[in-house]
């Protein structure tokens, strides 16, 4: 079987859709997020997997659990693939956000906007890329739990479009997207928002 990563986004939790988290909530999944894990875990059984890689936030830790336990692989934490420092929105509601001329902005111009206090777009996107081309490189088929603008960000910078361009394509709790590694920082997207 060729190489593959599969870029899996973590379970549904209480703060999906309502408040952005980031770093500073480290909320775990709810009963219905454990529950669509568990489906993904059964429809990737003989995927070809080596192991798991994890997001350091609770979320992501629980969701490559159930995906390492279903599939009897390790599961190993790795910073690369974090959510996205979003500094002072943090803990925020979306509905409150919604109100703030640099949300919007930030929405809008992902590539050069910035976040209060927090990291760019473009510098998150950089190191999980970082990552997932030494994984490339390896040679291996690996699981990777992270984030959906995390996750955004990379399918983007693989298919070489601008990350103004990552809010036109969903990424669902409990979701994979499958990258092809050519071996030298890039690929093919094999399939997007997927659930095997």
């Amino acid at each position: 079987m060729t190489a593959r990563l599969g870029l899996v986004r973590h379970g549904a939790h209480a703060e999906v859709g309502r408040v952005l988290g980031g770093r500073r909530s480290d909320i775990g999944l709810s009963d219905e997020g454990r529950a669509e894990v568990e489906v993904l875990a059964r429809n990737l059984g003989g995927c070809g997997a080596v192991r798991v890689e994890s997001s350091p936030r609770l979320r992501t830790r629980q969701t490559a659990e159930i995906l390492g336990a279903a599939l009897g692989l390790p599961v190993a934490v790795e910073d690369a693939l974090d959510e996205i420092d979003f500094g002072n929105w943090s803990g925020r509601s979306f509905a409150e956000l919604d109100r703030d001329p640099a949300w919007q902005r930030w929405n809008s111009a992902r590539a050069t906007a910035p976040t209060p206090g927090g990291e760019t777009m473009a510098a998150a996107v950089a190191r999980a890329a970082a990552h997932l081309d030494a994984l490339g490189r390896a040679g291996e088929t690996v699981l990777c739990v992270s984030h959906c603008d995390i996750i955004r960000g990379l399918v983007a910078h693989w298919l070489g479009l601008s990350l103004d361009n990552i809010l036109r394509f969903e990424v669902g709790t409990a979701s994979i997207c499958w990258l092809a590694p050519d071996g030298q920082g890039g690929g093919q997207v094999l399939t997007l928002n997927g659930r095997s």
